[in-house]
């Protein structure tokens, strides 16, 4: 049987028996968890994401056969067909499909269709896609939209319509509403903020979860 919890501000402002330390304990795991999990894997795939397609993508792009975008269609000044790029570094290895890439030389931005990121490391691998996104090649900002997904191998999953990377503070966000999913935990809200620096994330607005389990608490 499931049961599900609302909040005003922030998933963390529960209110819960003092007679129950267990419950509190066991709460704060069920949230804290999902949320330290969310802020490392976001953090990891994010910064393997904007060395793919700031450095990597716009430096191997020279070398890649690129073809002139058709004016009726796009106003691109390159297109790069059929993607695909793989490379290892460390303990990161990581791989990047997507159907098309186009480079905007006079705004600064490289626009990817149906972007695929697979990042793997020794104990975890992440996967991140969504229908388009852009990339300001001048500040290195991103934004992913439509559809956007980011899952681990964990069986933890993000799900929102548009994620927004800011290079200059290191903040990931969304004004979209989220949906987090783990281990039969449901958590969603009308935002997401990660801070990169400090890795953490909160789930913004009127918060609402869902747990499937709840522990046997001594009355």
């Amino acid at each position: 049987m499931s049961r599900g919890v609302a909040a005003g501000d922030r998933l963390t402002a529960f209110a819960l028996p003092p007679r129950h330390p267990t419950m509190i304990v066991w709460y704060r795991n069920c949230i804290d968890n999902p949320m330290r999990r969310i802020s490392f894997g976001i953090l990891v795939a994010v910064a393997v994401f904007m060395v793919l397609v700031t450095g990597t993508l716009v430096m191997k792009s020279r070398a890649i056969r690129m073809e002139p975008a058709e004016p009726p269609t796009s106003k691109a000044d390159y297109r790069i067909k059929d993607v695909q790029l793989e490379e290892e570094s460390g303990n990161v290895r990581w791989k990047l499909v997507a159907d098309q890439a186009e480079v905007f030389d006079a705004e600064g931005r490289t626009g990817l269709r149906r972007p695929v990121v697979d990042i793997h490391q020794p104990l975890r691998s992440w996967r991140v896609w969504g229908d388009e996104g852009d990339v300001l090649q001048k500040t290195k900002d991103l934004e992913v939209r439509r559809n956007v997904v980011l899952v681990s191998n964990d069986g933890l999953r993000l799900e929102t319509s548009v994620l927004r990377w800011q290079a200059s503070t290191k903040r990931l966000w969304t004004d979209a509403p989220v949906r987090i999913t783990r281990d039969g935990t449901v958590i969603e809200g009308s935002g997401l903020a990660v801070d990169m620096t400090r890795q953490t994330a909160e789930v913004k607005g009127r918060v609402r979860a869902q747990f499937t389990k709840f522990p046997r608490v001594s009355p």
